[in-house]
């Protein structure tokens, strides 16, 4: 938890309140449905929450956004983001009945008002979003052919509506067909050596009427 407010300072009461609250909940369920790795567990504030408020050092939502998070497991990075950004609307979704279970319950217990989570599968997902988030789900190319429909026209960030994927390592063969991809590594904002070759990988994508 001092990882959390070393890099995100500014946290109210509440929010500091909720985030102290996910080890608790997370180990509980973990017990029950293994949804992170029994050897992350310990390192939930480093290799999951942090991980996920990357996205949050690259691109900060403005009130009344809405993002989707596609395969977002139990819960990441959607439920951290939608603790540091209470006036943004995140949708949750995963294929795996029993993660939306953990999702929904965590989500509840943390008394998370702007967040929903559904099974559901990404193409057959209603609606358009601002962001689409998610955690290494699949490779680019299938990513955004899942997702590609799903933009909103109306932007109101510094950087265009689009994608913003945590993903590893060497990307250039994955994006070589997206000539507008921008990487940023999340070295440059947290320390710890989990970070050393994760990235933010941020696609623009046009709205399709």
């Amino acid at each position: 938890m001092d990882e959390i407010l070393k890099y995100f300072p500014n946290l109210t009461e509440a929010q500091i309140a909720q985030f102290e609250k996910l080890e608790a909940l997370y180990q509980d369920w973990n017990a029950k449905i293994n949804v992170i790795s029994r050897k992350d567990i310990d390192e939930l504030y480093v290799k999951h929450v942090l991980h996920s408020l990357a996205i949050a050092k690259v691109q900060p939502f403005e009130p009344g956004t809405y993002v989707l998070d596609v395969g977002t497991g139990g819960g990441f990075p959607g439920i951290p983001l939608a603790i540091l950004f209470p006036e943004t609307r995140f949708y949750l979704i995963d294929v795996i009945a029993k993660k939306i279970k953990v999702v929904q319950a965590v989500a509840d217990a943390l008394e998370l008002k702007n967040v929903k989570a559904e099974q559901m599968r990404a193409e057959n997902v209603k609606g358009d979003f601002d962001f689409i988030v998610s955690r290494a789900v699949t490779n680019m190319p299938d990513f955004v052919s899942w997702i590609k429909d799903k933009i909103k026209k109306q932007q109101k960030h510094a950087l265009p509506n689009g994608i913003l994927y945590l993903k590893g390592g060497d990307l250039a063969e994955e994006l070589k067909d997206f000539p507008k991809v921008s990487e940023y590594n999340i070295s440059t904002f947290f320390a710890p050596d989990f970070f050393e070759t994760k990235k933010v990988v941020h696609l623009p994508l046009k709205h399709k009427a």
